[in-house]
């Protein structure tokens, strides 16, 4: 039998509404399967068992009385450090960061509290978001479950990690250039980064976005309907909507009939696509021809140009933040992010402004290049997962970007990007395939995610904890 942990959340709010499970049980599975991996998985942060096991006392109370509270009642859920919950500091990965209570929910976390999921542990980050790893200055280094001599990328390490390892059905990150989709891709799981403003979050960026990371599609969906709730506090927040986010349970694999699809096999920009994610996709993209879809191979539209101007302006981002801490907190900061950050020492006003518009520049490149399509599929990385130590794919802070080609597209053209398991490398490791959709298309990515799931090659058995673990 599948253990309780394993169970996918609508699977698991099934058994409770027939009263065949009790949310008790599904935690206390959570909490030991948690517990025989973390020495060796390093995902968690904030981790609250007996605060938790209290709550899902109090949700089997109201499941007993068949009056759930909340859509996700009694589900076990994680959050990325860096979205706020109330009373818990906010180290965004860092050690140079003073440790201060938050004073509020940010919208994600508040959302799933209305919801009464239970949040038994939020998951860890490298140094202020800012690594495709889980490297950090404050946490213990993340592993990948499928490979623990390998990093489960980032910065939503702890979540992806989280969700591969099997630490209940639902958990949620953020994503600014890759952030959900990398690690989605190299642990093997399913992520959406949403349209722009359609998850409220607080703060809001540019290219900022939450959103879910889950097992299935339809646990993702199910995130979607709670998260998906308006909130002033993100000045970028989408007007509310009637999104019929139930009908992915649904979408058959009729729905990839008649389906405009891009194919892009060249970011234009960065690291070599190796040969064994560019089969995988090829396969992907093989697989939904035939099942209707009109596959039409496309050319780059990113450019080294756009990748290295982004890459300068953060990096003057950073070094600003960085020269607003004390030489001691400095001090903290990962080695990695330091030389990274403070090479932007000496640029001036007319190269930032020049750095800064690149991100329009992408923007008008990607939804040029996506308008002739009903969705674009891709790799979501060149590469497969690469060593746990390493910060970034190159180990190189003048060269710390070379891997977001595919991804950071996206977040600039605000539209909805979906990493889906898609294969394996030789050696086991998981390969994703990138479903990006038409601005304000979440349920359009969602669904054909869905269909997809259902015609992919059979996925390996998740992996389990290390032995005597």
């Amino acid at each position: 039998m599948t253990a309780l942990h394993d169970w996918p959340a609508t699977a698991l709010l099934a058994a409770y509404q027939k009263q065949e499970l009790s949310p008790v049980d599904v935690l206390q599975s959570v909490i030991a399967h948690v517990e025989r991996w973390e020495p060796s998985l390093c995902a968690t942060y904030l981790y609250r068992p007996e605060a938790a096991l209290a709550q899902a006392r109090a949700s089997e109370a109201r499941w007993h009385k068949g009056a759930p509270a909340g859509l996700l009642d009694g589900l076990p859920v994680t959050i990325k450090e860096n979205i706020a919950t109330r009373g818990d500091p906010l180290p965004a990965g860092t050690a140079a960061v003073t440790l201060v209570p938050a004073a509020a929910d940010a919208p994600p976390a508040a959302r799933l509290r209305e919801a009464h999921a239970i949040c038994f542990s939020k998951t860890t980050m490298p140094d202020y978001g800012m690594l495709s790893s889980g490297l950090s200055s404050f946490h213990p280094l993340a592993r990948n479950p499928w490979d623990l001599s390998k990093g489960p990328g980032g910065s939503s390490a702890g979540g992806g990690a989280a969700a591969a390892a099997g630490y209940g059905p639902l958990h949620i990150g953020t994503d600014i250039g890759g952030s959900l989709r990398l690690p989605a891709s190299w642990c093997g799981i399913y992520s959406l980064k949403p349209s722009l403003g359609r998850i409220p979050i607080d703060p809001p960026y540019q290219g900022r976005a939450a959103g879910p990371m889950t097992r299935t599609v339809d646990d993702s969906a199910l995130m979607m309907q709670v998260l998906s709730a308006p909130d002033v506090r993100d000045s970028m927040s989408l007007p509310p909507q009637e999104i019929a986010w139930r009908t992915v349970a649904t979408a058959g694999t009729d729905f990839i009939k008649g389906k405009r699809i891009g194919l892009l096999l060249d970011a234009g920009c960065g690291l070599p696509l190796q040969p064994e994610v560019r089969a995988a996709i090829e396969q992907a993209a093989a697989l939904l021809e035939s099942a209707g879809a009109q596959i039409t191979p496309m050319q780059p539209f990113m450019t080294p140009a756009m990748l290295d101007g982004m890459d300068r302006f953060w990096r003057m981002r950073s070094l600003t933040d960085l020269q607003a801490l004390s030489s001691a907190q400095r001090d903290k900061v990962l080695p990695y992010i330091r030389a990274w950050a403070e090479s932007a020492e000496g640029m001036g006003g007319n190269a930032v402004f020049q750095a800064s518009q690149q991100f329009h520049q992408v923007r008008l490149a990607t939804v040029k290049a996506c308008s002739a399509f009903d969705f674009v599929i891709s790799p979501v990385a060149p590469h497969v997962a690469f060593a746990a130590e390493w910060p970034s794919p190159t180990n190189d802070p003048l060269r710390p970007l070379e891997h977001i080609g595919f991804t950071v597209p996206y977040n600039m053209s605000e539209q909805p990007a979906a990493s889906i398991n898609c294969g394996y490398s030789a050696a086991g490791l998981p390969i994703g395939l990138q479903i990006a959709g038409a601005r304000f298309d979440d349920l359009g990515v969602l669904q054909l995610s869905r269909a997809f799931e259902q015609i992919r090659s059979p996925q390996k058995p998740w992996p389990l904890p290390p032995a005597g673990a």
